[in-house]
């Protein structure tokens, strides 16, 4: 009788409760402006890419058509001479020249950044860590004319020492160039490779280690095969800012355009050139000018190469962990 009257005084269960009112959440405009200003940012990138292709290409193709010079030549002749007459326009010396220097770069840096890398998270405590590493991102910030200066007041006279029975070696040189290149490039492959190891789950280390395996082992059969795809892409990373590197080529590598990978060679390369031939003195629309821009498009053909090299290595190796 008690529960009956209690419900027969509020009417019903139901209307005993409190009524919920369910109100519309309030719009979040914060969050559309945000998504609206990154997809700006992802344009913009768009429209930047597509705008350097659009001004790349325009020059080129009157390059090959106004200017008369044709593919074949371009790209297999053996006599780069733009500027003189008779003029010649076989970009594979330059191109050599290019892909040496990226080379002995590469040579030089890849043991080293991954030495670096493996030390760091393999080896490192914390507090070594916390110094080593800032000083390499500081490193890898430092301007390339600045290590073109150093290739050429430090690093040219250092190898002369070094190897005095080198007469031969100018002070000028793809050597010189490409371990310059290989100081800047360090960092880029010692930090991404870092953070691609520490990315790979302890797991993984922990069960090596309960199998009885060393640090060593761990780091070299565990730890660096499961971050294979981010190393792989730190390296194409880092050759492509070899390959497209201007200033130490331009104060180092010298500017002759010889055939050849002979470290201790004066050579000159593709970013070289345009450095030194873009300063405002040719006029528009000259062999010449055009000339600058099918260079540029071939160095961009070789840059979009790696980075598609890349995305296909890392898709290829990538391990997914859960």
């Amino acid at each position: 009788m008690e529960a009956r009257d209690t419900i027969g005084a509020f009417g019903s269960v139901d209307e005993a409760r409190p009524a919920t009112i369910l109100e519309a959440p309030s719009p979040r405009y914060g969050e559309k402006l945000i998504k609206w200003v990154l997809a700006a940012c992802a344009l913009l990138s768009v429209l930047t890419t597509t705008a350097i292709v659009v001004s790349l290409l325009v020059p080129t193709f009157d390059f090959f058509t106004r200017d008369g010079v044709g593919l074949g030549e371009f790209l297999f002749g053996t006599g780069w001479a733009p500027t003189f007459q008779p003029a010649s326009f076989g970009v594979l010396p330059i191109l050599v020249g290019t892909l040496s220097t990226s080379l002995w770069g590469m040579l030089f840096a890849v043991p080293i950044g991954l030495a670096a890398a493996v030390w760091l998270s393999e080896y490192a405590s914390p507090r070594q860590r916390k110094v080593v590493k800032p000083v390499l991102e500081v490193l890898a910030g430092i301007p390339t004319v600045a290590i073109g200066i150093f290739g050429l007041v430090f690093l040219s006279p250092l190898i002369e020492d070094v190897f005095p029975f080198m007469v031969n070696v100018p002070p000028f040189s793809a050597g010189v160039a490409g371990l310059a290149i290989g100081l800047m490039i360090v960092p880029i492959i010692a930090s991404l490779s870092d953070d691609a190891m520490r990315s790979v789950p302890g797991g993984l280390r922990e069960a090596a280690y309960g199998l009885g395996s060393t640090r060593m082992k761990v780091s070299t059969r565990v730890v660096f095969p499961a971050a294979i795809s981010g190393i792989i892409a730190s390296l194409v990373l880092a050759g492509s800012r070899a390959v497209g590197e201007t200033m130490v080529v331009l104060l180092v590598a010298g500017a002759s355009p010889n055939l050849t990978f002979d470290p201790g060679s004066s050579v000159l390369t593709m970013t070289a050139f345009i450095g030194q031939t873009a300063t405002g003195d040719i006029s528009t629309g000259s062999i010449t000018y055009d000339t600058i821009f099918a260079v540029g498009s071939l160095l961009f053909v070789i840059t979009l190469a790696l980075n598609l090299f890349a995305i296909r290595m890392v898709r290829k190796y990538r391990e997914v962990y859960e």
